[in-house]
């Protein structure tokens, strides 16, 4: 019996023993993975602040297959949550907590265990960088004893653990996003009327590759010229295209933006336009504009296709029809291209729309 009372002691000591040495480890933690993702703040905020989104390109379908996601009626934005269960990686569930659009979102984790309920801050930052965004997801938090306890016996740490997925996490939104953005389409509405008006513009002449990089702060010349002037404007930003050198590559344009009537200007490189109403074939892309020359491929072959003949005294052109500062997705963009045609009069002719 001394002999089981003595057993009994020991036991005791190294049970208090463990319990003051584990007691007195630090068990705070902070844990961060930060990636360049290839896509604006405001496209990556929007994905991540909606958890249905997350099934997508979480880490953890790929260490439990069968693990399932639970959502509730709101699923995004400060209230938002989901659930998990998995025979894996054990049960647990997510609730947003504060937003700050495209720039932050806080959040609370709970893991349901054998040892008990645990939870942490999951924190998500997003800045811009270079048209880009810098992505921070990390988690913070406090062990409790058990948890120190059952972690001191696991093969692997921690923080690492928590790091490499946060990494896949990323590393998986980065490709989403990727194929989310390159998506595209293009409709042929065929021949189509044109009502003209009045415009205030900007020209220069360009090599075509340059086209992009020239285009935007000329379209933000006009607009700082009407903003300055109190001209309000009566359509969305258009470009013209004036001469197209396809030889020596280069391309003289106009960017401009419709207005209600004839503005006399005086001095500086913005001036009143006016197009006299036309017939066009009218194209629309959904996309990136990088997806322009399908859209005028595929516009030119619909006219060949239907022997249309291009008419050479109107310039060809197109209009942005959202705002890319407003649409963050590109594949949301849309644009609408006009090829200028002579008018078929016949009312039997199979193109003509109504007219």
């Amino acid at each position: 019996m001394k002999i089981l009372k003595y057993l009994l002691y020991l036991i005791l000591i190294v049970i208090i023993g463990g319990a003051v040495y584990f007691g007195t480890q630090d068990g705070s933690f902070d844990v961060a993975s930060t990636k360049v993702v290839q896509a604006p703040p405001a496209m990556v905020y929007e994905n991540v602040n909606d958890f249905r989104n997350w099934q997508v390109w979480g880490p953890w379908k790929a260490e439990d297959p069968s693990l399932e996601y639970l959502f509730p009626e709101n699923t995004s934005g400060e209230g938002g949550s989901y659930t998990w269960t998995s025979d894996v990686m054990g049960d647990g569930s997510m609730k947003t907590i504060k937003t700050v659009e495209n720039a932050e979102i806080d959040q609370l984790i709970t893991f349901v265990s054998p040892i008990g309920e645990s939870s942490s801050d999951v924190y998500w930052r997003f800045n811009e960088k270079d048209g880009q965004s810098e992505v921070t997801w990390g988690m913070k938090g406090e062990h409790s004893l058990l948890e120190k306890v059952f972690m001191a016996f696991q093969p692997g740490d921690f923080d690492v653990a928590v790091k490499d997925m946060f990494d896949k996490g990323l590393t998986n939104l980065d490709s989403v996003l990727q194929v989310e953005m390159n998506k595209f389409t293009i409709d042929v509405e065929g021949i189509k009327e044109y009502g003209g008006g009045y415009y205030m513009y900007t020209t220069t002449a360009s090599r075509q590759s340059e086209l992009g990089s020239k285009m935007a702060p000329m379209m933000g010349k006009v607009a700082t010229f009407l903003e300055t002037n109190k001209i309000e404007a009566t359509g969305m930003p258009f470009t013209i295209y004036n001469e197209w050198d396809t030889t020596n590559g280069t391309v003289i344009f106009s960017t401009a933006i419709p207005v209600k009537e004839k503005i006399i200007t005086t001095g500086g490189d913005v001036f009143c336009g006016f197009m006299e109403p036309l017939t066009a074939v009218k194209t629309v892309l959904k996309g990136n504009y990088n997806h322009l020359p399908e859209a005028y491929e595929t516009a030119q072959t619909y006219v060949q296709s239907n022997n249309l003949l291009v008419d050479p005294t109107k310039k060809m052109f197109e209009i942005y029809a959202n705002d890319p500062g407003t649409v963050p997705n590109p594949a949301n963009w849309t644009t609408e291209i006009y090829i200028p045609v002579f008018k078929d009069l016949r009312s039997n002719h199979s193109i003509i729309n109504g007219n």
